[in-house]
């Protein structure tokens, strides 16, 4: 193991790193990885710039905006972000400050502070994470074009196991490689810690630090266990790497008056191979990394953002839906003229058309309405026959019965009220149902897909249950309206 030079040459040490750090990500002379992260550019560039948000969807949804405007920053920047894990006391900070050949990171709350060394800019910042627990991030810019985020996170027994899951899936998502730490055989906390960061699909270094307290043997024997018993399925043998980032070397003094003791110091970091390892993955894919990271990671807060929208649609839409299948049953109730109920009810459900396609933000004409109302009513088959019979035939009766209520001395108002609440039930039911049909064929972006109308339209109808939702129209027309109502 190569140790590295001294105080009095770390400034030219650490000066080397960044510029091979520099040379390793942006030496990519491959028109085809160019092209490549050119277009995840402007994919993720078009994503931002078309959500499709309305004022009122995009509250709440602030934090999943910033993150993506954020990977955009990131890509366009081309910041390569490195993630150090570990349980307390594995030596996360030491080995950061070994990497950069700065004390950077230290023990206590640091927010918002920069640190000018030689050319070397550092912003040091806090992120909080569930109710309590900081990852500390660091962000280098060095002269040339490079950027390197190093984020150090809160040990993994300092944290529940559920804010340890969170943590490990909020940082590894934004990371492009993740930094393990061990200094020993691993525990189970550990093995279940990387197991969940594997799943994040990234590249890790597992890192035997402070292999400085074992003796060769000792050190050699851990480490074989650790790769053919700890990680086997986890990690391969290259993506272990051992370490010492401050190491403590240990030197005989003699004191003043002759006798001898033990003086303890910090050594020269032992940092080379972990820095070659990091240096050949930027090599073999740092820029393709780069773009592929934030791409995925894009393509999360997209989901993210793309449901919460739905759902807030969704609910829109219900209240669109039911709003306008209560207008209609009322309409029809009160209206005791055969041609009026149709008309009006047809009226309805053209308007419902046009506010979903507004909702959804699909342009819409009346013209276009009146035809997707066509289609849907031909699909519908029984459904919208049966209301055409219903109100041909119920309305008739209904104005008999009204015609009629002076003659009887009042005895036909009950029946006059039932086949009203009858008439508004199927009528309703009707509206309903074309609401959903409508929904559904917004929502998938106004088209039926490989299944054609009347299949969508049958499968949703399937799934309405008819006698919940005419009960409910029936209960709610009867807090609505009464026999005096129906008789003005």
């Amino acid at each position: 193991m190569t140790l590295l030079p001294n105080s009095d040459q770390t400034s030219s040490t650490s000066q080397v790193w960044e510029e091979e750090m520099d040379k390793a990500i942006f030496s990519f002379d491959e028109i085809q990885t160019e092209l490549n992260y050119r277009q995840a550019q402007t994919a993720l560039r078009n994503l931002v710039s078309k959500l499709d948000l309305t004022p009122t969807e995009q509250q709440g949804l602030e934090s999943e905006i910033n993150d993506l405007e954020a990977m955009l920053s990131k890509l366009e920047r081309m910041v390569v972000q490195i993630a150090a894990f570990g349980m307390v006391g594995r030596g996360k900070s030491s080995l950061l400050n070994a990497l950069v050949g700065q004390n950077v990171f230290e023990t206590g709350p640091l927010h918002g502070v920069t640190r000018n060394a030689q050319s070397v800019n550092w912003t040091i910042s806090e992120e909080t994470y569930g109710n309590s627990e900081r990852a500390l991030r660091v962000r280098l810019q060095s002269g040339g074009q490079s950027q390197v985020e190093l984020i150090d996170t809160p040990g993994l027994d300092e944290v529940d196991g559920e804010t340890r899951a969170a943590l490990a899936q909020n940082i590894a998502k934004q990371a492009d490689l993740i930094l393990f730490l061990i200094s020993g055989d691993m525990t189970k906390v550990e093995h279940e810690a990387l197991s969940q960061l594997r799943d994040a699909g990234k590249p890790i270094l597992l890192v035997f630090n402070k292999i400085d307290q074992y003796p060769q043997a000792d050190r050699m024997a851990i480490y074989e266990k650790i790769r053919d018993e700890r990680v086997r399925e986890l990690l391969s043998p290259d993506e272990i790497v051992m370490s010492a980032a401050s190491p403590v070397v240990r030197k005989l003094v003699q004191n003043p008056d002759g006798t001898r003791r033990v003086q303890l110091r910090t050594g020269s970091a032992q940092v080379e191979e972990l820095k070659l390892k990091i240096l050949e993955i930027l090599h073999r894919e740092g820029k393709a990394l780069v773009a592929l990271n934030s791409m995925i990671y894009a393509d999360v807060v997209n989901e993210q953002i793309v449901q919460r929208k739905l759902a807030i649609r969704e609910t829109a839409a219900k209240n669109l839906i039911w709003r306008a299948t209560m207008t209609k049953a009322v309409a029809i109730a009160l209206n005791p003229v055969t041609v009026v109920d149709i008309l009006s009810g047809a009226i309805i459900d053209i308007v419902l058309i046009l506010g979903l396609s507004k909702l959804y933000g699909i342009p819409m004409t009346e013209t276009g309405a009146v035809k997707l109302l066509q289609k849907i009513a031909l699909g519908m088959g029984g459904i919208s026959a049966s209301e055409l019979i219903a109100n041909l035939g119920l309305s008739s009766l209904k104005t008999l019965l009204g015609i009629s209520a002076p003659a009887t001395g009042g005895l036909s108002l009950g029946a006059y009220a039932s086949v009203a609440i009858t008439q508004a039930g199927v009528a309703g039911f009707s509206t309903y149902a074309i609401g959903h049909v409508t929904q559904t064929y917004l929502a998938n972006g106004a088209t039926w897909g490989n299944d054609g109308p009347k299949f969508v339209i049958n499968k949703i109808l399937e799934n309405l249950d008819e006698t919940s939702i005419l009960n409910r129209i029936k209960d709610e027309l009867q807090t609505k309206i009464n026999l005096k109502r129906l008789l003005k």
